[in-house]
């Protein structure tokens, strides 16, 4: 071990261990502590950090650092889109079809692929939420005055699907958008059209979804399955109890949504309130739900943004 001296030529007594002249085993025995966990930094001992204990600080820190990059980059309030990462555009739904036709014309009593036919023809008509999600995204971002106007902002879950979409859009027209990533077991990528010094990647969904709300203007839902319904119901019942204060939620696609919730039937067996109908819309398209945010927030006299160019 070196010693290192100060600027005047001198070692202070702590810069230098115990003379190996003094002690035989003192430089074995140093070497031995420093190499031990508890001697390690804090932030330096990853054993200690992953521990169960420790989990309050890597809360706090999931949080915070997403945090700090969006203050900087000036971002004020976020539009969040949700939907099916399982939706893709038409060229390659259409390309999926025509494969597994292809497999079912080689072996037609194939029971295993007519199943996957039928979901790929589902999966072909959904196409155009990807095509609907990615007008959504470019009216949100052309709303601006530029790219570096980040008072309202496209966020999304960073992944394919309508998230990509959501992103593409915002891409499309020079604007900046932001993907909240989460770690999973099967690596989730990101999506090619996220503004890169906003692009993240989250530990903690809580901490994820605290990012989706923590400055959303509104909320825009596409047809999607147990993610989507999650993060639908989740502002549905933060309004619900007031916890949050109401913000435009429009679900997209009447024919989805119709089917998939049965929102009156909940309403007549009393399980949530008559008003309770009024905390969400659907509508059938990116237009009318621009429209209806734009609508939303000047009947409240509080205009989302000056939303025409000057």
């Amino acid at each position: 071990m070196k010693d290192k001296k100060n600027r005047v030529g001198e070692t202070m007594p702590w810069q230098h261990p115990k003379s190996p002249k003094e002690d035989p085993e003192a430089d074995k025995l140093i070497e031995n502590l420093m190499a031990g966990d508890t001697y390690k930094i804090a932030l330096e001992d990853m054993k200690f950090m992953n521990s169960y204990e420790a989990r309050g600080v890597r809360l706090e820190l999931d949080y915070l650092k997403a945090e700090l990059v969006m203050h900087r980059l000036g971002i004020e309030h976020t539009i969040a889109v949700f939907g099916s990462a399982r939706t893709v555009e038409y060229k390659t739904a259409k390309k999926h079809l025509s494969k597994i036709e292809k497999e079912l014309d080689k072996d037609p009593s194939n029971q295993v692929a007519r199943s996957k036919l039928n979901t790929a023809q589902r999966m072909l008509e959904k196409s155009v939420y990807y095509d609907d999600a990615r007008k959504f995204g470019s009216l949100v971002g052309a709303s601006g005055k530029g790219a570096d106007d980040c008072r309202v902002t496209i966020v999304t879950g960073g992944g394919p699907g309508i998230m990509e979409a959501a992103n593409r859009g915002a891409f499309d027209v020079g604007a900046k958008s932001i993907g909240l990533n989460i770690n999973l077991p099967l690596e989730q990528f990101p999506n090619p059209y996220i503004t890169p010094e906003l692009c993240f990647q989250f530990h903690y969904f809580a901490i994820r979804k605290l990012h989706f709300l923590n400055r959303a203007k509104a909320l825009v839902v596409y047809p999607g399955g147990f993610g989507t319904f999650d993060e639908l119901f989740e502002i549905l019942t933060l309004v619900q109890t007031r916890k949050t204060l109401p913000i435009p939620v429009v679900l997209i696609s009447k024919y989805y949504w119709n089917r998939a919730i049965n929102f009156e039937f909940l309403r007549e067996e009393g399980v949530i309130g008559y008003s309770d109908l009024d905390i969400f819309t659907i509508v059938d398209n990116a237009d009318e739900a621009w429209k209806f945010i734009i609508q939303w927030y000047e009947k409240k006299g509080e205009p989302l943004f000056n939303h025409q160019r000057e």
